[in-house]
């Protein structure tokens, strides 16, 4: 995944609850890098690869792993 650039307009972290990752965006950590972090939780890293989904500790946003195929 590519870094995020200054100039992009960032998501709102915790604005959702369920989330559909691809494997580019993997290893996952919520929040994502797309998001903004000056009003979020600290970035924890989830592991989804295994079972394909994974929840947050700290907003419990839920991330599902949309498998290739």
């Amino acid at each position: 995944m590519a870094p995020v650039q200054t100039n992009q307009k960032l998501m709102l972290p915790n604005a959702q609850n369920e989330y559909v990752v691809e494997p580019g965006d993997l290893p996952l950590a919520c929040p994502m890098p797309e998001m903004a972090l000056w009003n979020s939780h600290p970035r924890v890293y989830l592991p989804i690869e295994a079972t394909g989904w994974a929840k947050c500790p700290y907003c419990s946003a839920e991330y599902t792993l949309q498998r290739a195929g």
